[in-house]
């Protein structure tokens, strides 16, 4: 083989290529281009690059620079024609999927927060306002903080009133949030003003007001000169900016091991204005909270002088609340996942109550 039969072969096959290249109509034809250009098996290139053995030795490099022009152009080309095609491409799209502005929306289904998770972030709202602290702790406790720090000595038969889930030896699952409480007193000095929210546990059968697991949030303070009417000041103020002004409320001797002297709280039925209904069983009241000064022997416990400070601590079940502020009738409904049910949170937990947010 000479060189003029060399050089017209790349002369031809380059032609050749160009129209095909300029003919090409999609990715598919330019695939094709490649591998007639650049394939392994049969590719132009290659069986050139094979034919150089055939010329003379001093023509091989001036024919291997002719090859390597040619496999550059044959790139720049093919690659030119294909963001050429992928152009055409997205402006036949764009006519076709023209976006008609007029349409309405695609309706979409919107989430809410849970009841539970509502009126927890309505509570702490308040009391954050009051200048109280958010503190959480284990779930999983240890006999001493859930029951012995408290004031309930292990024969205590007050400890049967909280139906405790042990896990192994001291080892249980909280009944309370006032573990924490201990916790805070063991860390901090007073004063001490708190709230701790969070899940408990107790071997509860499931009813319509009873769960094996629900929130509670209870609250501390200690500090110098704390007494009984701060406490009943505190809880009233809680309650109406919970439940609107009209909210009334009353306090009945208990007894609780941790708080002396301690009370239940009642509040005005929300459903009958205190005139008496099936939901209060026509006493007009509502049992919402337990509540007390803290017990001199808890003071100690945790080493705080109780001749120097004194202090109150209350505690409320959300799902309790929750039920009020939304008259949901089971609490197991809280539990369930039904969207139809969850589906009905979607506002505001104060917008019912317009005399509070106005």
């Amino acid at each position: 083989m000479d060189w003029r039969e060399f050089e017209s072969t790349i002369a031809r096959f380059r032609e050749d290529i160009r129209r095909a290249i300029q003919d090409a109509r999609s990715e598919s034809d330019l695939q094709d281009i490649r591998v007639r250009c650049f394939g392994r098996q049969r590719g132009f290139l290659r069986e050139q690059f094979k034919r150089m053995a055939d010329l003379p030795p001093d023509l091989r490099p001036r024919a291997g620079q002719l090859l390597n022009e040619l496999k550059e152009w044959l790139e720049r080309e093919i690659a030119d024609r294909q963001r050429r095609l992928q152009e055409t491409h997205l402006e036949e799209r764009l006519k076709q999927e023209r976006i008609d502005w007029t349409l309405p929306g695609t309706p979409y289904w919107r989430g809410a927060v849970h009841p539970i998770q509502q009126v927890r972030q309505a509570i702490e709202d308040i009391f954050l306002e009051m200048g109280y602290a958010v503190v959480s702790g284990p779930e999983i406790e240890t006999d001493y903080y859930n029951f012995g720090a408290l004031n309930f000595p292990p024969d205590h038969p007050a400890r049967d009133m909280w139906d405790t889930l042990y896990i192994h030896g001291e080892w249980l699952l909280r009944t309370h949030t006032s573990p924490v409480q201990i916790r805070v007193m063991q860390r901090y000095r007073p004063p001490i003003r708190v709230i701790v929210p969070g899940k408990v546990y107790r071997h509860d059968e499931p009813d319509a007001t009873h769960a094996p697991v629900f929130h509670q949030i209870e609250g501390l303070v200690v500090d110098r000169g704390i007494r009984f009417s701060d406490l009943r000041g505190t809880l009233a103020y809680f309650l109406q900016r919970l439940f609107g002004p009209a909210c009334k409320m009353r306090f009945r001797p208990s007894y609780f091991p941790f708080t002396e002297p301690s009370a239940e709280v009642d509040m005005s039925c929300l459903l009958c204005g205190g005139r008496g209904c099936g939901a209060c069983k026509q006493s007009g009241w509502l049992e919402v909270l337990g509540a007390g000064m803290v017990h001199p022997n808890v003071l100690r416990e945790v080493r705080i002088d109780p001749e120097v400070y004194s202090g109150f601590a209350f505690g409320l079940g959300i799902e309790r609340l929750a039920m009020l502020m939304f008259r949901i009738p089971d609490i197991r409904l809280f539990l369930q996942g039904d969207v139809r049910f969850l589906e009905q949170f979607r506002v505001d937990t104060w917008a019912f109550r317009d005399d509070v947010t106005s």
